[in-house]
């Protein structure tokens, strides 16, 4: 999966898991700034990547992840 690919997926997963519009989900889109997510709703969107892409997520990880981006390149980084 190309990171355009990707960027769907992570885009789809966060509007079904998040009730979040697709148009507001961004590369650019800072995750707690933009898009108002709390530590828990970061956890359960952890584990949404996980159980949709088959992969695992370290909490060190999770740390830096500022972006839609950042989640995008740290999955690309995973396959």
């Amino acid at each position: 999966m190309d990171k355009k690919e990707l960027f769907e997926k992570v885009r789809e997963i966060m509007a079904e898991s998040l009730s979040i519009e697709k148009e507001k989900i961004t590369e650019e889109a800072n995750l707690t700034d933009d898009l108002e997510l709390d530590s828990l709703e970061l956890v359960d969107l952890t584990m949404d990547f996980e159980n949709e892409l088959g992969i695992s997520i370290d909490d060190s990880e999770l740390e830096k992840i500022k972006t839609v981006g950042d989640i995008v390149e740290l999955l690309s980084n995973k396959n």
